[in-house]
């Protein structure tokens, strides 16, 4: 379950810093569409939930 959720956080971490990476590249009409701003909100939102779950997991000792 670890290298799941460490492997879920690196994917939607990597898709969060694409978009940032994207909206600073072609200056800031990226940064108007909403939906463009909901996906990258969302990416980011899944990332930390799935790093949260890692920390706590491993807080628990769980090896599984």
């Amino acid at each position: 379950m670890k290298v799941y959720l460490a492997l879920t956080a690196v994917v939607f971490g990597l898709l969060t810093v694409m978009h940032v990476w994207r909206m600073i590249a072609e200056s800031s009409s990226l940064a108007k569409d909403p939906f463009f701003l909901l996906l990258t909100l969302v990416s980011a939102g899944l990332c930390l939930w799935a790093v949260k779950l890692l920390v706590a997991q491993t807080r628990r000792g769980q090896t599984s």
